[in-house]
């Protein structure tokens, strides 16, 4: 199964135009979400561990859709903090919320991203091998942004333990790695983060990073690439995640890479559909997203 959806739900600038604005206290826009897509990549696991309260939440709310997985960035302590080694009460509590939801058979990927830093140097294999050994029951997927990676035995290795390789778009410097179709375990990632060039090394403001608008024909060589990895023998399922959500770009995206893999007409909220009506409109007709989802809640 192919899965499309954004990373993260909580934005305030989606306010007016993915989600209503005001928005009335009995909007759920985790529910709407799972009301418009089956995927939604969290955002907040990055940050800290998620927790048993938000995981048994979460799989409540969206339990009307048995379609819809979740996947979770791993936090940032095993991949960006990387001065000191973790503790192994730190693999504990990051074990305990993504256990919860992996049991439900809820959990598509554990993201493990790697910023552009991270080298294919001895220490930093070794680095994954020790995520790996700490994470490795999850269906974990790895992310890395550096051309050095790109090489025969990397893609063998992930091949052999079964772990999957995050296809990414970003803006292409020297040593960023390019655009791919890769498929090295049963699920398959493709995650885009938009071109956004001007604003990619300069850490300002995330919402600056990945404010981006992709066009179709921008998309239309990923759509290309989600069909090939979808169709590789060891691929059970796929998750397309668009990372470039500032004022819900990264939603109008992932409705527009659904519409052109499925070829079919999608769904997307009212005021999303007027704000990118010339990238979004040929692929897409308005629902009332307020009332849709107000009515998934009763």
């Amino acid at each position: 199964m192919i899965r499309f959806g954004p990373a993260g739900w909580t934005y305030k600038d989606w306010a007016g135009v993915v989600y209503p604005k005001p928005c009335p206290k009995e909007f759920d826009p985790l529910v709407a979400i799972a009301r418009l897509f089956t995927t939604i990549e969290i955002n907040t696991s990055f940050y800290g561990p998620v927790t048993p309260k938000n995981a048994h939440l979460w799989l409540e709310r969206t339990a009307f859709n048995p379609d819809f997985r979740f996947t979770a960035k791993l936090w940032q302590r095993f991949t960006h903090q990387r001065d000191e080694p973790w503790t192994a009460e730190d693999v504990r509590w990051t074990r305990v919320g993504l256990g919860i939801m992996h049991k439900a058979g809820r959990l598509g990927a554990v993201l493990v991203q790697f910023p552009w830093s991270f080298r294919n140097v001895p220490e930093n294999r070794d680095w994954v091998d020790s995520i790996v050994d700490a994470f490795g029951d999850f269906p974990l997927v790895l992310e890395v942004r550096h051309a050095s990676w790109n090489e025969p035995s990397y893609y063998a290795e992930l091949v052999e333990r079964g772990l999957g390789f995050v296809n990414i778009d970003q803006p292409l410097y020297k040593d960023s790695i390019a655009p791919s179709a890769r498929a090295t375990a049963a699920v398959g990632y493709v995650r885009v983060h938009g071109r956004n060039y001007k604003e990619w090394f300069r850490h300002k403001s995330p919402i600056d990073r990945y404010d981006y608008l992709y066009s179709a024909k921008e998309l239309a060589p990923w759509a290309e690439r989600t069909k090939e990895i979808a169709s590789h023998p060891r691929v059970q399922d796929v998750y397309v995640i668009t990372n470039n959500h500032a004022r819900g770009k990264g939603v109008a995206n992932a409705l527009m890479l659904e519409a052109m893999v499925t070829g079919r007409t999608v769904e997307a909220p009212e005021p999303l559909l007027r704000e990118y009506e010339e990238v979004l409109g040929p692929y897409a007709r308005p629902v009332d997203l307020l009332s849709t989802t107000v009515a998934l809640q009763q």
